[in-house]
């Protein structure tokens, strides 16, 4: 019955902790402008671990961080302008990004819900994300035991104090993160 596909899905997976390859992670955000277009932005060199129990995966746990001068948008005007004018106000370019997983509930098959605290712009809020398992198995160029994740949710700016034109700058950011990480 339904222990079977979360077995299958967490066959290839092996406990202990694995180190984000932070050349293979990264955040992509969204936010609507003015109502005529969506806008990207994107963190690469996105830092971490996770601590995976294939047998009991609501034990897992995950940490990542980034620095703010990671963060980058579609164009270097704008990526200047996110640090002034209510943005990211209180924040600096050095300033870190921070999640730490407060608890793993899994779902069907390779999925669960982790949720949070998220430290941003120095508020710390608890968010949840969905992720998803891509794959298990050996990395055929390290030759180590690797795992690869998807991830989506969303965060209002204004919980973080970086509200600023709203509603012409939509408050929900939207996020998917892609996180490979191996095991050492």
């Amino acid at each position: 019955g339904a222990a079977a596909p979360d077995a299958a899905a967490r066959a290839g997976i092996i406990a202990g902790t694995y180190q984000f390859d932070p050349e293979h992670s990264q955040i992509v955000f969204s936010y609507e402008h003015m109502g005529f277009s969506t806008s990207h932005g994107f963190v690469n060199g996105l830092e971490g671990s996770v601590t995976l129990d294939p047998e009991n995966p609501a034990n897992s746990t995950v940490e990542a961080h980034f620095p703010m001068s990671a963060i980058r948008t579609i164009a270097p005007a704008l990526d200047e302008h996110m640090f002034g004018e209510g943005l990211v106000s209180a924040a600096t370019p050095d300033t870190v990004v921070t999640f730490r997983s407060t608890r793993v509930e899994p779902r069907e098959g390779d999925e669960a819900d982790v949720h949070g605290e998220l430290t941003l712009n120095g508020v710390t809020r608890e968010v949840t994300l969905e992720v998803e398992l891509n794959k298990a198995g050996t990395n055929p160029m390290s030759n180590l035991p690797a795992v690869g994740f998807s991830i989506e949710g969303s965060i209002l700016r204004s919980d973080f104090n970086m509200g600023g034109f709203a509603p012409a700058v939509s408050d929900e950011l939207k996020i998917t993160i892609a996180v490979e990480a191996t095991k050492g």
